[in-house]
């Protein structure tokens, strides 16, 4: 009795010692309430209440994120890791979730909505929630149900705007596939833990019981595994959801789903590759090469596809897949102890798409269409909105002087480091598929230039509409701005990246 008394304290302990690490998701969670009692009861008085609650949680949570950039800790028995990685991971993700709402707000503003607006915005800070467990864990039960938050999120996101048929097919399509990849990935952790009578990927004890399991059932393991985590990444193949998802659902939506979930997967894959690449269990040495071929593919079929779109967002789709393979070379630079070239391209992927959506958005206002055949001859109408879209495509693309020239050249160079210290073939095919692959994309990305500047309407032309979000304007002309001073001036956000090393 004196030991259960003693075992209860001590966890009580451990939780009281734990919460400290814990305030950001909390102040998160918060918000999540007070967002949901704003909708209910404040809401009907004042329509932005749920929404401004929303952001001052979200700048709040920033806020006290900022004290936590030198903490190297764990709490609630290993299962959250307080570090440099979780720190710039959670600040990208708030800073995704900021904008999201925004664009989520300024949609409405414009359109006939005839249901309650406000719950998209709880819904938006339980991703959230979701998004910063699943960056600052190595537990795989934790990293499952943050994965189940995330991806239920999205759902009822996807699902909520749908108002015809078509937005309808793509959020049951979303759900379908996510619910199997789910039981898939639950299915396969059972399996591990059969194995390992561990779920902390990163304990000796975890590995020592992969390395003792049969080579086979292991390996069909983490295969299932990889499946979960493969479709919240969306690398080939488990891409098949994103293209009719994006295309189908409210841009604001596809705007968040191509970024914001990503930055939290991308940093459990490179924790779980850090994890596992200096073990003698028999995947790490596999690791790099899973890797690369994934990172590869993905890149190949996400371009290539990309090149036959004549709907921008279907075309944006595509190109998250290919920049999916990008993030996965990072993770071996990554692995190979250069962190921040794997931050440094995160965040600069996350203000060029959120800055392609933005536009995306207010041309949808203005035109009525998502095609690219509607953009014709209208970038002498339109020039700062094509101007400013078409300089985010050459960032896309990887050309100077944008930060996304920076971005790809710092990942090709921690690539040609590793290939010259290990002179493995593999890391030679993925410096030369990568090159190719960006090549490729200034194909489908100068669509964007040819049909507004380059191209004449022959038939009646399309008056664009005065009536549009110019916050989102604004916001897209910030972002690129962003882009074009972070690639002249690369230094600014690389000597801040550079803190807790």
């Amino acid at each position: 009795m004196n030991d259960f008394a003693f075992q209860v304290s001590d966890h009580i302990d451990q939780i009281i010692r734990s919460v400290p690490l814990f305030k950001v998701e909390l102040t998160l969670s918060i918000g999540f309430l007070l967002s949901i009692a704003c909708t209910l009861f404040f809401d009907k008085y004042w329509k932005h209440s749920s929404f401004f609650i929303s952001l001052l949680s979200i700048i709040a949570s920033t806020v006290i994120l900022f004290s936590q950039h030198d903490y190297a800790n764990y709490g609630f028995y290993g299962m959250l890791t307080i570090d440099k990685t979780a720190y710039f991971a959670r600040l990208f993700i708030a800073f995704g979730l900021f904008i999201s709402a925004i664009f989520i707000q300024q949609y409405f503003q414009h359109r006939e909505f005839t249901r309650r607006k406000g719950d998209l915005y709880s819904i938006l800070l339980a991703a959230g929630i979701g998004m910063n467990l699943i960056s600052m864990t190595t537990h795989w039960l934790l990293a499952f149900i943050a994965i189940e938050m995330v991806s239920i999120s999205s759902y009822i996101m996807v699902g909520y705007f749908s108002e015809n048929k078509k937005q309808a097919e793509a959020a049951m399509k979303y759900a379908l596939f996510g619910s199997a990849c789910s039981a898939v990935m639950l299915y396969g952790l059972s399996l591990v833990y059969g194995f390992t009578g561990d779920l902390n990927f990163a304990s000796p004890r975890h590995i020592q019981g992969l390395i003792a399991a049969p080579g086979v059932m292991c390996s069909i393991a983490l295969l299932f595994v990889f499946t979960g985590i493969g479709f919240k990444l969306s690398f080939v193949p488990f891409h098949l959801w994103a293209p009719d998802v994006y295309e189908g659902a409210a841009t604001p939506v596809t705007a968040f789903l191509s970024t914001v979930p990503k930055i939290a997967a991308i940093i459990l894959m490179s924790r779980l590759a850090a994890a596992w690449i200096s073990t003698p269990f028999f995947f790490s040495e596999l690791t790099f090469m899973f890797i690369s071929v994934v990172a590869i593919v993905t890149m190949l079929f996400g371009n290539l596809i990309a090149l036959r779109q004549t709907d921008i967002k279907r075309m944006m789709a595509y190109s998250s897949i290919g920049h999916t393979g990008f993030l996965l070379m990072a993770i071996i630079g990554y692995t190979n102890g250069q962190q921040d070239i794997l931050f440094y391209y995160i965040f600069i992927y996350v203000l060029m798409n959120l800055g392609s959506f933005a536009f995306i958005d207010v041309l949808e206002q203005k035109l009525g269409s998502t095609a690219f055949s509607s953009y014709t001859g209208l970038g002498k109408k339109l020039p700062v909105i094509f101007t400013c879209f078409s300089i985010l495509g050459i960032s896309l693309v990887g050309i100077p002087p944008t930060a996304g020239f920076v971005g790809k050249l710092l990942v090709f160079s921690s690539i040609f480091e590793i290939y010259q210290n290990s002179t493995d073939l593999i890391f030679l095919w993925l410096l030369i598929i990568g090159a190719l692959t960006s090549v490729i994309s200034l194909f489908y990305y100068f669509k964007i230039p040819l049909f507004a500047f380059l191209k004449s309407n022959k038939e009646e032309e399309i008056q664009p509409k005065e009536n549009y979000s110019k916050t989102m304007l604004v916001i897209g002309v910030i972002l690129t701005i962003s882009i074009i001073v972070l690639g002249l001036f690369p230094s600014i956000f690389l000597k801040y990246l550079a803190i807790g090393n």
